[in-house]
């Protein structure tokens, strides 16, 4: 695999673990696609680092779980800046 690739999973998982970061934000910072930043986190990065690995995927579950409630705040603020 190139060098750049390994570059990009490795420091995505810093940033993701560090900011406690969602697929989307983590995305936006590195300049790649969504898809691109799941890709490397489930597929690229258990075969670069393991640990990192288990320190990402409990924060993206977290994340999963919390989703809805995300997404339920930020419709009630959208809502309340049009009245």
């Amino acid at each position: 695999m190139r060098q750049s690739i390994k570059e990009r999973v490795l420091k995505t998982a810093e940033f993701i673990v560090e900011k406690q970061a969602t697929v989307r934000s983590a995305a936006q910072a590195m300049g790649v696609s969504k898809s691109t930043v799941h890709s490397d986190m489930t597929v690229r990065l258990p075969y670069f680092d393991g640990g990192a690995y288990k320190e990402v995927k409990a924060i993206l579950d977290k994340n999963k779980e919390e989703r809805h409630i995300r997404g339920g705040e930020k419709t009630r603020q959208k809502y309340s800046k049009m009245r």
